[in-house]
């Protein structure tokens, strides 16, 4: 792989998926231990919840460290050197993704920043993929999705996550005569998601009070517990 050059679509996924699969693992294990934290706590077992805070805490050391370094190679080569508006969306996203990432298990100021900094490139996503990329793109479909569980996770705004995945979706589905057919796949299973993800917090909004056990899923394919 080459970064002194702009990546290859196939690279780009290549690279894409790997990070991925690397960062995957350790949320799903963030989010199990932080489940099972929450559980000793309430049945007071502070030599248990001590134990389960260093494991914790050294995952999140994980999660950092690996955000960090996606983070970096995005910023110093991978931004600069993206030349077509479908490459500057795809690594916006990412960047808006893994400062998403780093919000989820964040406190305080940290999670403030991470939090606009997720918001400041999935917007500069979104600016591009509006000019450049078709309503039925997958990777301006894909930033939809992961923007709209953005403001409902991250941001607690379920109003505007609503809107988001409600506008992506519509707008596809009067282009859907743009639809390639090597992207149709993509691109139908991803406004799958987006319906899936509306039903879900429509119902919320309508009880003003989610189901734990309720899950929503971005276009990673991640099943995560809501707040």
């Amino acid at each position: 792989m080459k970064l002194g050059a702009e990546l290859s679509v196939d690279e780009r996924n290549l690279l894409s998926v790997a990070y991925k699969n690397v960062i995957g693992t350790r949320r799903a294990s963030w989010r199990i231990i932080s489940s099972i934290e929450q559980k000793e706590e309430a049945k007071g077992s502070e030599h248990h919840v001590s134990q389960i805070r260093e494991y914790r805490s050294k995952i999140e050391s994980e999660l950092e460290d690996v955000c960090g370094d996606v983070l970096a190679v995005l910023s110093e080569y991978l931004i600069p050197q993206a030349e077509s508006g479908e490459s500057k969306v795809f690594y916006y996203k990412m960047k808006g993704d893994y400062h998403r990432y780093l919000a989820e298990f964040a406190s305080g100021e940290k999670r403030k920043e991470a939090a606009t900094a997720a918001h400041d490139a999935y917007k500069t996503a979104t600016d591009i993929a509006q000019t450049d990329l078709t309503p039925t793109h997958p990777i301006r479909l894909g930033l939809a999705l992961n923007f709209s569980v953005f403001y409902y996770e991250i941001l607690n705004s379920p109003d505007r996550a609503c809107h988001l995945a409600k506008q992506a979706f519509d707008d596809a589905i009067a282009e859907l005569d743009s639809l390639s057919e090597e992207s149709y796949r993509d691109s139908t299973l991803i406004m799958q998601l987006l319906r899936d993800n509306l039903t879900l917090w429509t119902s919320d909004l309508e009880e003003s009070a989610p189901a734990e056990s309720e899950a929503k899923k971005d276009a990673d394919g991640d099943e995560e517990l809501k707040d």
